[in-house]
């Protein structure tokens, strides 16, 4: 369905930010372990989170454009689950199914609407030195992999990954699920996770060493001018950094993933502006899937949107 998607569209939208603007925006307090995953069982966070989606796709809507939406999986792993009191429940199911239920109420828009089951490094995923290798990575993660994959999301995603070692063992988990799947890296603007291995290192690695491979591979938490710095460094300029880096969602400011995560308010460029750089970068590479991290919200959302629709990029 996925591959279908892109095929048949020129861009396509993604959700913007949700954790960043539930704790700065709406200031509900998140779950310490799982973050946003336990708002589905509490009135107050059902209904911010229902507000959050529905302004994102509502943009989609408006526009007649396809939209990636994740649910609020990110961070609903085993061990965090158990941590935070929610062994034995079915969390990562409720959270897929809560944002099926926002979908269906679309109709014939629905098919337009893929849903995403994200997942997080086991760690700090703006400190390299705590991921894992890639045999714990393929082991911690199954279960996972397993609890989203028989929910029924459309796509898979390992997303915000800070290091080369656990993305290949996520990676591998994920091919044995026969859903397509997504791996996207945290990065520097001069072409390298955190951990140091270049962009072009590691996509060429993982797309060696699993099958089937990704879809295709994307970014995330890093401002488009990084992006655009980053697949134009010498270390990635190449066929397959061109080819196989199909997506953004970029933050709204240009500071560091590490200064951002330390600021009380939050920091951004005006929609427009921000989407003026995300169409610049759309145009000038492959990278077709376009969405917002960090700082943005859903009038960034519709800058990209309103953009692109002046000027129609063909397929």
């Amino acid at each position: 369905m996925l591959r279908k998607l892109i095929s048949e569209n020129p861009l396509i939208l993604a959700e913007g930010a949700v954790i960043e603007r539930i704790k700065r925006e709406f200031k509900f307090e998140l779950n310490q372990y799982i973050e946003n995953a336990s708002m589905i069982y509490d009135y107050q966070g059902k209904k911010i989170l229902d507000k959050i989606y529905n302004q994102y796709i509502s943009v989609a809507y408006k526009f007649n454009l396809p939209i990636l939406m994740l649910a609020p999986t990110w961070r609903a792993s085993k061990e965090r689950l158990k941590l935070a009191g929610f062994k034995g429940k079915n969390v990562n199911v409720d959270c897929v199914k809560f944002l099926f239920d926002i979908r269906n109420k679309y109709r014939e828009f629905a098919n337009k609407i893929l849903i995403g089951g994200p997942m997080a490094c086991k760690g700090d995923a703006y400190n390299p030195e705590e991921a894992l290798s890639s045999e714990e990575a393929y082991k911690f993660h199954k279960f996972q992999v397993k609890e989203l994959s028989e929910a029924g999301v459309d796509f898979l995603l390992g997303s915000t990954l800070p290091a080369y070692s656990e993305a290949l063992g996520l990676a591998k988990t994920m091919a044995e699920s026969n859903i397509d799947y997504v791996i996207s890296f945290v990065i520097r603007p001069i072409g390298k996770l955190l951990d140091g291995t270049s962009l072009n290192e590691t996509i060429s690695a993982i797309d060696n060493s699993v099958s089937p491979k990704p879809i295709y591979y994307m970014l995330n938490c890093v401002h488009p001018t990084h992006c655009w710095s980053a697949i134009n460094n010498e270390l990635n300029n190449t066929e397959v950094v061109r080819t196989r880096l199909m997506a953004l969602q970029a933050n709204g400011s240009a500071k560091s993933p590490e200064e951002l995560e330390s600021l009380e308010k939050t920091n951004s460029e005006s929609p427009s502006i921000w989407g003026e750089k995300m169409i610049n970068l759309y145009l000038k590479s492959n990278i077709k899937i376009l969405g917002g991290c960090c700082g943005t919200n859903h009038h960034h959302i519709k800058s990209i949107a309103k953009i692109f629709k002046k000027i129609e990029k063909p397929t």
